[in-house]
């Protein structure tokens, strides 16, 4: 059974490590050492935790909620704004986004090189929450 490092669950479960190990401290998801003496969470037992997260209310009501699953958290590294419409550049981990939107969009969301930003996609459409 494939087992998963506390690193790599957090990234399959989109939070920090830190936020990870600390569920495991707390006993939340069960962990095991492997002969190297890291902590492990195996497959089966973090597909469960991750759907017991998935169902749990939101801990902040202010949380966006949307449709859109295919979230890529990163920096916004460019903005071209023309007359009506906006080119946004967003860099998520090793993936470039680029996104056209209205202008109007880009000012209402204060959308400017440096700010956090969550670029969504769905079918070929590049949606962008800001964080």
């Amino acid at each position: 059974m494939q087992s998963y490092t506390i690193g790599q669950a957090a990234r399959l479960l989109g939070v920090s490590p830190d936020t990870a190990r600390r569920w495991a401290d707390a006993g939340r998801v069960a962990t095991h050492r492997d002969d190297a003496g890291r902590r492990l969470i195996d497959g089966r037992d973090l597909a469960a935790f991750s759907v017991e997260l998935a169902q749990q209310p939101d801990a902040e009501p202010d949380t966006s909620r949307t449709s859109v699953r295919n979230a890529f958290p990163g920096i916004v590294t460019a903005v071209k704004i023309g007359d009506v419409a906006a080119q946004v550049e967003i860099q998520a981990g090793p993936h470039r986004l680029v996104s056209l939107v209205t202008r109007e969009a880009v000012e209402e969301l204060g959308l400017e090189v440096g700010a956090e930003a969550v670029a969504r996609v769905k079918s070929t459409n590049v949606h962008i929450d800001r964080v």
